[in-house]
């Protein structure tokens, strides 16, 4: 497989990461650390910009089209901390005019009464984490909000002007049936959110529940409740446009479909990893930020970064294209890796030719089976041992 070579700038975002949050929960394998006393929100927005500062080089000229924060509980912060932030951001790089602000909040109360702050700080998305909508199940999940709190969450998110709003929701949690299932998602619709991340639940290494696993749906039953969720969903006007992604018509993420269209992000903060072209060395780079918050408070920000090579960046691409169910153009794969499409020709081929991939119209996209056995498809693109 040849190397990169005539690669072009992508569209750029920036995702901003808040490690802490008020408890962990069991499931949880991000880079979350619970909040034991007051937080340093002084200390660390002067590091974020001063990070953001010295990764300024990655942008090459570009503004950014969407702005993402992401922890851990970003909403732990003040309306004053994301507002300085924002500032600074459009300071050092710019921020595009119709640009994309999400803010990930939990619906408790106290978050709850900054949501008119953040609105005015120039947030204009709110991605809020509620999981589900059942007591047990929340209970048994480590949340601390109510269900009553996350009902009032999505209520008070309208009044304080938020029309784009996004409710991340579980499924195939500890012992649900399927009615409980789509239960949670009739609640969730009859809130009238513009998009939905519903996603089953994982037991991931280093988290409470790998170490004491619950008791899970079987595979029957899980993909029984996936099914039927798709199809509920699709019947309220929500549509699925990434294996985990439903919304009304034309309110997609497009932060997130920056990250599946292989375009280019920054990433500040404790742990943050960042994804970025780089045309004059014909490479691809990752970064990654110190992960532990103090650590990245007590040094100067230091970026690791390493050059993606073909076979991986050709993994990464359809990791993330072929996750959407429009799929991407054909020439976006050498316009993002600059790598000839002829070297996976016989794989895309092989995949047409078994029903998992569809290429037509210069788009490539997996087929309602290839969905079903993505992980399948996506290990034809693996890279030899």
């Amino acid at each position: 497989m040849s190397n990169p070579r005539s690669l072009v700038l992508p569209p750029l975002s920036l995702y901003v990461h808040i490690p802490w949050c008020v408890r962990k929960c069991p499931y949880c394998d991000f880079n979350s650390h619970q909040k034991n006393e007051a937080l340093p929100e002084t200390e660390y927005v002067r590091k974020l910009l001063d990070d953001l500062q010295q990764d300024s080089r990655w942008a090459q000229g570009r503004h950014l089209q969407s702005l993402f924060f992401g922890g851990g509980t970003p909403s732990l912060f003040s309306p004053q901390a994301i507002s300085q932030i924002i500032e600074g951001v459009d300071r050092i790089i710019g921020i595009t005019e119709a640009a994309e602000i999400t803010l990930e909040a939990n619906p408790g109360t106290v978050e709850q009464a900054r949501f008119v702050g953040y609105r005015s700080a120039g947030v204009n998305r709110l991605s809020i984490g509620i999981q589900s909508f059942q007591p047990r199940q929340l209970e048994k999940l480590g949340r601390i909000h109510s269900s009553d709190e996350a009902v009032k969450a999505i209520h008070n998110a309208s009044i304080a002007g938020f029309d784009n709003v996004n409710i991340d929701l579980m499924h195939g949690l500890p012992q649900q049936s399927l009615e409980q299932a789509i239960d949670d998602l009739k609640q969730a619709i009859d809130l009238q959110p513009t998009h939905l991340s519903w996603y089953q639940l994982t037991i991931e290494p280093n988290t409470a529940f790998y170490s004491q696993p619950p008791a899970m749906p079987g595979e029957d039953l899980a993909a029984d409740i996936e099914q039927a969720g798709w199809e509920y969903l699709a019947s309220h006007g929500y549509q699925q446009y990434e294996v985990s992604a439903f919304s009304l018509l034309e309110q997609q993420s497009r932060h997130n479909l920056n990250y599946w269209q292989f375009g280019d992000y920054l990433g500040i903060g404790a742990g943050a990893h960042g994804k970025i072209t780089a045309p004059d060395q014909g490479q691809v780079l990752r970064t990654q930020k110190t992960r532990l918050p103090e650590h990245y408070l007590d040094h100067i920000p230091v970026d690791k970064w390493r050059a993606v090579d073909a076979q991986q960046l050709t993994l990464e691409f359809m990791m993330n294209a072929l996750r959407l169910n429009q799929g991407v153009e054909l020439d976006s794969y050498t316009l993002r890796t600059g790598l000839e499409l002829a070297n996976i020709q016989p794989e895309l081929e092989w995949l047409e030719e078994n029903g998992l991939l569809q290429l037509t119209g210069g788009q490539m996209a997996t087929t309602p089976l290839g969905q079903r056995f993505l992980n399948d498809v996506i290990a034809r693109f693996m890279p030899e041992e």
